[in-house]
C-alpha cells in the first residue's frame, strides 16, 4: 500500500504521444499522479477539464500532472485532443501501475460488479516521496483539492 512519507513506486508507461514516461526521471518537481477510470466519460472529463482550466496554477506550483487509466494510447490521444488537455495521459492497460498504487479493484455500478480503477490521486514531492494520498476523489473538487496540497507542500 502506498503511504504518505514513503517513496512513490516507480514506473514507466507510454503516453498519449507515444513517449515513455518514467516517474523517477521527474525528480526535482512535484508530480500529481491521478488515476481515473475511463477517457471521455462525464466524471473523468470534468476532472481533466478542471485541471486544464486551472493549468496556470499547476504551472506556478511547478507540478507535472500525469493522468493514468487503463485506456490505450490512441484513446488518450483522442481524449486529450478533444478537450485540449495540456498534460500527459498515460496508458496502463494491464493495470500494473494501478495495482502497485492500490487503486485497482472491485467496483460496482448500477448493481453490477466489475474490476476497475478507483479515482485516486497521489501528490509526489520533488524528492520522490508521497506527500498526499487522496482516495475516491470528487471530480468536481479535484483540481482545487490538489492545488491546496501543492500550496502546502
Amino acid at each position: 500500500m502506498v503511504e504518505e512519507g514513503k517513496p512513490a513506486p516507480d514506473f514507466e508507461l507510454a503516453s498519449d504521444a507515444g513517449e515513455h514516461v518514467k516517474l523517477s526521471s521527474l525528480r526535482g518537481k512535484p508530480v500529481v499522479l491521478y488515476f481515473y477510470p475511463k477517457d471521455d466519460t462525464p466524471g473523468c472529463t470534468k476532472q481533466a477539464c478542471d485541471i486544464r482550466d486551472a493549468w496556470g496554477a499547476f504551472q506556478r506550483a511547478g507540478a507535472v500532472v500525469l493522468g493514468v487509466s487503463p485506456d490505450g494510447e490512441a484513446s488518450h490521444a483522442k481524449f486529450k485532443a478533444k478537450y485540449d488537455l495540456p498534460f500527459a495521459l498515460l496508458a496502463d492497460p494491464g493495470h500494473e501501475v494501478a495495482e502497485a498504487y492500490g487503486v485497482w479493484g472491485e467496483k460496482s455500478f448500477a448493481g453490477r460488479k466489475y474490476m476497475g480503477v478507483e479515482r485516486s490521486t497521489f501528490v509526489i514531492g520533488a524528492d520522490g516521496t508521497v506527500v498526499k494520498v487522496m482516495r475516491k476523489v470528487d471530480p468536481k473538487k479535484h483540481a482545487d483539492d490538489v492545488l491546496a496540497v501543492l500550496g502546502a507542500a
